[in-house]
């Protein structure tokens, strides 16, 4: 009976191996890189933009947003497109909020909110924006038509 519980995890082992073995190779098409020449998909700007209470319920809603061409459902797209391209500057965020410490008026600048997420200038977006102080609003007006302009 020694015998038996000696080969017992020699075969373990054994299938172990060859289970791992074809993981790797199943694994492999997934794995490889692409091969020379292929032509892969271009990263694109997209951004997905939501915005309420601005004033303007033709301008409240969620919209998409394309750039590089300029496209999507935005209602100003290439304006939008062009304004963040101004803003978009090495080692700049265009959706950065004011810096910690920042002086901010308490001019309220009314209700609107907005969040935008995607992907700007091969980064990830995820921002908040709203108008309840001057930082804020100054903030929201810079990225004007890319956010709309509100009403109080």
């Amino acid at each position: 009976m020694h015998v038996h519980r000696a080969r017992r995890p020699r075969r373990r082992a054994a299938a172990a191996h060859v289970l791992a073995a074809l993981a790797v190779v199943t694994a492999a098409p997934i794995l490889a890189p692409a091969p020379a020449g292929a032509v892969l998909p271009p990263v694109s700007d997209h951004l997905l933009l939501t915005v309420s209470d601005s004033g303007h319920p033709a301008r409240d809603g969620r919209f998409e947003l394309f750039c590089h061409p300029a496209g999507g459902d935005h209602p100003r797209a290439e304006a939008a497109c062009a304004r963040l391209d101004e803003l978009t500057v090495w080692g700049s965020d265009p959706f950065a909020p004011a810096p910690e410490g920042t002086l901010c008026t308490s001019l309220y600048g009314g209700p609107a909110t907005a969040h935008v997420e995607g992907m700007w200038a091969g980064r990830p977006v995820n921002a908040d924006f709203g108008r309840a102080t001057g930082c804020e609003t100054a903030r929201w007006d810079d990225l004007v038509p890319f956010l709309p302009r509100t009403r109080l």
